[in-house]
């Protein structure tokens, strides 16, 4: 890098530009040596900053950006949901290798990977894919990669099957199974309300109003819902009576937890879902059904009996009318009407 002069007076900086293998010419706009000077030394600085802060984003490999996505995620997402990403990563990480730079990833690295991963089970390919190319926006929004590598990937096509749902006949042989009253009110309390198990585990005494019979699903300090959004989802009788007999003979004094261990801590969702699973089994059910089952019957159960899947889809507290339109099959009467219009 050197300092030149224009014949109009006017010095320059001359230099070989790496990135674009040419030579450069930058205007110092001064027609004195001392200002060029000055110039040409800020400019130096500027240009390594720049060369330094290139250097930086290199040196961001799969690895590393993965720890810091997830430390970034986890303010906002559930357990579950961080490890379905921590997963995510860990096969791209095994197709790549931990320490590949982010920003050297091609398209053709995510095609590949996506390929193989299908050939292995689609629904993995599907849920992978997705993550990660949730994960490189945020990358690209950070600044760490010019261009999201997943941006035109196409996610592959699932299956779509109808999820299984119980009746109050099946729910009646699980309960009857079940020995502890804790876990029969925790099924009861999905089975008539579709909450998520995370929902109903964290929910607190100050969220039900027996008084206008209604439960608040709330974001709190420990916990965040799913789709980030609150919601309020009335109460039905039974639910009222169980409620009411719960509250009666709990300490609120230590734990202000609905559903507690004997030590007034709040239940694991993993001990909670395989005991279910368990008693699904001793009572001789279908080896689909398993504890997510029960919000299934909630909708399920109101399509059937002709609630509007928009209704349905704010009591779940789902984001997207898409998502509650695979309940929509069960409204036979509106197939009907339909096909009798003909």
């Amino acid at each position: 890098m050197y300092l030149g002069k224009r014949k109009s007076g006017i010095y320059f900086i001359e230099f070989f530009d790496d990135s674009t293998s040419k030579i450069r010419r930058v205007s110092t706009g001064s027609h004195t040596k001392p200002d060029a000077l000055k110039f040409l030394s800020e400019y130096k600085g500027d240009l390594q900053e720049h060369l330094n802060e290139k250097n930086r984003i290199r040196k961001k490999t799969l690895s590393s950006f993965k720890d810091e996505y997830v430390k970034f995620m986890s303010s906002t997402h559930s357990k579950k949901y961080l490890m379905s990403i921590e997963l995510a990563f860990k096969k791209f990480e095994e197709h790549l290798g931990k320490e590949k730079y982010i920003e050297l990833i091609s398209q053709r690295d995510v095609q590949i990977f996506a390929s193989e991963t299908y050939k292995r089970t689609k629904y993995s390919a599907f849920l992978y894919l997705r993550t990660l190319k949730a994960a490189f926006t945020r990358a690209a929004e950070w600044g760490f990669i010019t261009e999201n590598p997943f941006k035109k990937i196409r996610l592959p096509k699932i299956p779509q099957n109808y999820p299984v749902f119980i009746t109050i006949n099946d729910l009646k042989l699980i309960l009857e199974k079940c020995g502890n009253t804790t876990f029969q009110d925790i099924f009861l309390t999905a089975f008539y309300t579709g909450m998520r198990l995370g929902e109903i585990l964290n929910l607190k005494w100050d969220a039900i109003d027996l008084n206008s019979n209604v439960i608040k699903v709330r974001n709190d300090a420990t916990f965040v819902t799913k789709s980030k959004k609150e919601r309020i989802i009335p109460i039905s009788e039974k639910l009222i009576l169980m409620f009411n007999a719960r509250r009666n003979k709990t300490n609120t004094v230590f734990s202000n937890y609905v559903f507690k261990n004997t030590k007034g801590f709040k239940l694991n969702e993993t001990y909670v879902s395989k005991n279910f699973k368990r008693l699904v089994r001793n009572a001789g059910l279908d080896e689909r059904i398993h504890f997510h089952t029960l919000r299934h019957s909630f909708a399920s159960n109101l399509v059937q009996n002709g609630v509007s899947l928009y209704v349905v889809k704010e009591l779940l507290g789902h984001e997207n009318i898409t998502t509650t339109q695979i309940y929509s099959h069960l409204s036979k009467d509106n197939l009907i009407e339909a096909v009798n219009l003909l």
